[in-house]
């Protein structure tokens, strides 16, 4: 069978076949250039449009990830000229037929870390209905969201997001030619990638890009999406305290990409594990094309953004990820250590002496942590972490927009919850990443046999997710032999939600308890992110 070929603005590309989790096959066409290599004098700026090529590019095989750590193998791999995507399709657009809806993915790893490759990212199971898939690579950790305040140096930060903008506009021009419809694009990521979906919704920079939004594990109101405005830190780990920004601008372009990943590690996590990261979003108030220049929670209330159907959710176990960050050889830190850490506060002071108590209280019946407590462990990181800033960000957006926004909680538990197999946890709840391994053949996906639990809960996220992305509506058909259930937008103070277990079930409720707890620290706290 003869190689499929594609020709786009760029040139002419050569992709591969292959076969999805029901034997039918797809076409492949991986490593795709969306912008110009961000090499010599475009590292850390905003990327540029690609360069076109001669002859034809050899699209079967995976470009090169953007340098980083991957945490699971342990090891530091990648390149600068990683700005590339992948793009998945039944079949190349004919004369008279409809274009497929577009998923676009967007991975997470806290903005330090990750890809779109297959590793973890596999098309297998998604490819199987009538969708085209895109998953891209974006700069990460000090590459991709350094900033500096001198708007001669003309880096104002979130050049990792913008990196994500310059892939959908790659889409609108492109995506015909490979079957995909520019005019239904849904965009869905994971934690980081959440975030991103989110992100892109209030800049003004995403808007006529995207149609709907999925975000999993994420949104922007999350304390860990925060980046550090600035170069404070880094002149500390670079030893350049005192020096202008042009000085450490001159400096950083005369590293190797290795040495400046070893200052990226140096600027650290001040001791305490955590997925907060001194990389992430900056307002950008010097910038003539700013991401955003506003405040996300101001953007959010003015209502003045990209108003799309938006799916979002969160794990029941969210909080299980920072195991990953523990040493198994160590105790877990006393919790009057980590919650200064985790809530931005000064160690012992009254205030946070008040505030440790307060979540004591409520989580750990006034005692010090013990195992006794481990599911409230991961309650509180959950909630605080993740669960709180969904919350508000589903409330904030019901006040202003008239969009369908749909909430769910993940809880099925089987052998694809690949983090929390990895981690080795017995505790019950499904993990931070955990739903990745329902919609992505991953590294660990045993192999499935039919009609089994994980059989039927990729069967069901996959139809959940692409008939959002085909109707706007998960469960457009009322007797669906697959789904059993309507899934209802939420509606005024009753979040109504999906619980995604064994089976599905909508259920009715007013918000939780524990995040009202945080509705209530934040309110009073000056550790309190959500509530800027």
């Amino acid at each position: 069978m003869s190689k499929p070929e594609v020709t786009i603005d760029q040139g002419t590309l050569q992709g591969s076949t292959s076969t999805d989790r029901h034997g039918g096959s797809f076409l492949k066409f991986q490593g795709i250039p969306y912008a110009k290599p961000p090499l010599g004098e475009l590292r850390f700026k905003a990327p540029v449009p690609p360069e076109k090529w001669t002859g034809v590019l050899d699209a079967t095989k995976q470009g090169d990830v953007c340098y980083a750590e991957d945490p699971l193998k342990k090891e530091v791999s990648g390149s600068e000229n990683c700005l590339v995507l992948n793009v998945y399709t039944k079949k190349l657009p004919q004369d008279g037929k409809e274009l497929s809806p577009v998923l676009f993915w967007i991975h997470g790893g806290g903005f330090v870390f990750g890809s779109g490759n297959e590793d973890l990212y596999g098309p297998e199971f998604l490819i199987t209905e009538d969708v085209v898939l895109v998953t891209i690579n974006y700069r990460l950790g000090l590459l991709g969201f350094v900033s500096f305040d001198d708007p001669s140096l003309d880096i104002p930060g979130n050049a990792g997001l913008k990196d994500q903008v310059m892939a959908l506009k790659w889409v609108q021009k492109n995506i015909d030619k490979f079957g995909g419809d520019p005019n239904n694009v849904t965009i869905f990521g994971e934690s980081a990638g959440g975030a991103s979906v989110h992100l892109l919704m209030l800049s003004p920079m995403g808007k006529g890009l995207f149609h709907k939004g999925i975000a999993h594990s994420g949104c922007v109101l999350n304390p860990w999406v925060d980046g550090t405005k600035g170069t404070a830190l880094l002149a500390k780990a670079m030893d350049l305290v005192g020096s202008d920004e042009t000085t450490i601008y001159n400096t950083l372009m005369q590293k190797s990409v290795d040495e400046i990943y070893e200052i990226q590690k140096a600027i650290g996590d001040e001791g305490i594990p955590s997925i907060r990261r001194p990389f992430g979003l900056v307002v950008e108030t010097n910038s003539k094309e700013p991401f955003l220049d506003k405040e996300p929670m101001e953007v959010m209330r003015s209502g003045n953004f990209h108003p799309v159907p938006l799916i979002i959710g969160y794990t029941s176990s969210e909080g299980m990820i920072f195991e990953f960050h523990r040493d198994p050889n160590q105790d877990m830190l006393p919790i009057e250590d980590v919650i200064p850490w985790f809530y931005h506060c000064e160690v012992g002071t009254p205030k946070t002496r008040t505030l440790v108590d307060k979540i004591k209280n409520f989580y750990f019946e006034g005692e010090d942590y013990s195992d006794k407590f481990l599911s409230k462990k991961y309650d509180l990181f959950s909630d605080s972490q993740f669960v709180h800033g969904i919350y508000v960000t589903v409330r904030s957006h019901l006040a202003v927009l008239s969009t369908p926004i749909y909430l769910y909680q993940m809880s099925v538990e089987t052998s694809l919850n690949f983090l929390k197999k990895y981690l080795k946890i017995e505790a019950p709840g499904a993990c931070h990443c955990d739903d990745v391994g329902y919609l992505f053949k991953t590294f660990a996906t045993p192999e499935i046999q039919p009609g089994t639990t994980e059989d039927v809960s990729i069967r069901r996220f996959v139809k959940l997710w692409t008939n959002f992305a085909k109707f706007g509506n998960p469960t457009p058909e009322k007797n669906d032999g697959l789904l059993k259930v309507e899934w209802k937008p939420v509606t005024g103070d009753n979040f109504d939600f999906l619980d995604i277990g064994q089976e599905l079930s909508f259920n009715s409720s007013c918000i939780p308890e524990r995040v009202l707890f945080w509705e209530k620290i934040y309110s009073e706290s000056p550790a309190g992110q959500a509530s800027k």
